[in-house]
């Protein structure tokens, strides 16, 4: 078999696979709360019993220290199963609504029901939260569910393929492997709810497929997140969180600090700042074990070509065959030039100066709405002004990126960054319909009264109450 017939065969078995999972919710499978929670269990169980695997995946492809990985990947995941899993029966419950008296006697409730079959196709940055924290918002609706890993960190991908159907059940969980072919594949099946993380530009083609069946997306993308620096901020402690932030995963994080504004009498003072945050934290970046790399050979061009944008005070340095690019800040930065018209996603940072509080909100009024924006001040009426006259997915006010620990924040963008939201509850509600019911007693015939023919007095009433 050569290897287009392979390639061929392995298309045509993922046809027909969004009916067979929605014939799994359709007939009763997932909808017990009893099964969920078995499923959500299930899921902690095969990160838990497995660490030491996804450690090294995460490590062979975007080079994350074992620390990084349990932060950001592994214990993420399952403290988002555990908190749905002890949440579900509250979150499923009905919820009860007063209907108006002309209704009663009634009783009235929103009762939430899985959507049914979902496609959830995850980036590569962080490819074992992004494609199971997802799938657990899925689980708790009580959906069946595809898992479409990113074949750009294929270890992550094959272990995500090799350790599914051995936890979780595949009448109602299948992972699919592959590249632009299989996601073709599956995105021309009609889905209940396409739940897509990634870039912009596949995030169209993601909405036109599902234009065609008229189906729901949530879609989680990215943009150029900015942090504003406002000449009251501490410069030190803002220093060492945005470099936190910006260098966690060598930048490759969609709310990570795409480019900071400061005012401009600090700014020299934020740059060494920076440098000195970004030295005690990661020291000689080559050899630390905290510092990741970039996930391929293409990505690392593309970052080399955004560094003529500005002047390298510190890093610049990066080296092909270990993916390793230094975590490096730019000064006298080009506002015109690449790395200041497409989101970075990497470890470059521009420091731009600005004049004031106007000058950032003007600036960034102008531009599309990032998925986080960062501002950091201790001066009460520039952070009010900023959340106030700014838009974004989220804020983050002397803090960057922390806001995705929260669960019982949503996280998502708006506008370019991105539609829907998720975590906690919110991934609940992701995977819901939230159906009106509305009850009369049998008996009781109370609506006779707006039956036509409508008398003379009625339509008098009907003039006075219109007119009122």
């Amino acid at each position: 078999m050569t290897a287009t017939d392979a390639q061929t065969e392995h298309t045509a078995s993922v046809d027909g696979i969004a009916e067979q999972l929605r014939q799994a919710v359709a007939g009763g499978l997932t909808r017990p709360r009893r099964y969920r929670e078995q499923q959500l269990d299930a899921l902690v169980r095969m990160l838990l019993q497995n660490v030491s695997l996804w450690e090294a995946a995460l490590a062979e492809d975007l080079g994350k220290s074992e620390v990084e990985a349990h932060l950001s990947e592994i214990a993420f995941v399952v403290s988002d199963a555990r908190l749905a899993r002890r949440s579900l029966r509250r979150w499923m419950a009905p919820s009860h609504v007063l209907p108006p008296l002309a209704l009663q006697p009634a009783l009235a409730r929103t009762v939430p029901e899985p959507l049914g079959a979902a496609l959830i196709i995850a980036p590569w940055n962080y490819p074992l939260q992004l494609a199971l924290a997802p799938l657990i918002g899925a689980i708790a609706a009580g959906c069946a569910a595809v898992v479409k890993p990113s074949e750009v960190a294929p270890a992550t991908s094959a272990l995500l393929a090799r350790l599914v159907p051995a936890y979780l059940d595949p009448r109602s969980v299948r992972v699919v492997e592959g590249a632009v072919d299989e996601t073709t594949a599956l995105l021309e099946q009609r889905w209940d709810l396409i739940f897509y993380t990634g870039n912009a530009t596949v995030a169209r083609v993601v909405a036109a497929a599902a234009a065609t069946h008229l189906t729901p997306t949530v879609l989680e993308l990215g943009g150029k997140s900015p942090v504003y620096v406002h000449r009251s901020a501490d410069l030190r402690a803002a220093a060492r969180n945005i470099a936190w932030g910006k260098w966690l995963n060598a930048g490759q994080t969609c709310v990570a600090p795409d480019h900071i504004r400061v005012d401009r009498e600090v700014a020299a003072e934020l740059v060494d700042e920076l440098r000195r945050a970004t030295a005690e934290q990661l020291g000689d970046a080559r050899t630390s074990p905290d510092f990741a790399r970039v996930v391929n050979g293409r990505h690392l061009e593309r970052l080399r070509g955004l560094l003529p944008g500005g002047t390298a005070v510190t890093g610049g340095e990066h080296d092909a065959a270990d993916r390793y690019f230094a975590p490096t800040i730019l000064t006298d930065v080009d506002e015109q030039a690449p790395v200041m018209q497409e989101e970075i996603f990497g470890p470059i940072l521009p420091v731009l100066p600005v004049d004031g509080v106007d000058d950032f909100i003007a600036a960034t009024r102008d531009a599309p709405k990032p998925l986080a924006l960062y501002v950091f001040a201790r001066d009460r009426d520039a952070l009010a002004r900023v959340e106030r006259e700014t838009s974004s997915g989220a804020l983050g006010r002397n803090v960057v990126v922390a806001h995705t620990g929260a669960p019982g924040l949503p996280f998502g963008g708006v506008g370019a960054s991105g539609m829907g939201g998720y975590h906690g509850k919110h991934s609940f509600e992701a995977f819901s319909h939230r159906k009106a019911v509305l009850v009369k007693p049998a008996s009781l015939d109370t609506l006779r009264l707006i039956y036509p023919p409508f008398d003379q007095g009625w339509r008098k009433e009907l003039a006075k109450r219109i007119l009122r």
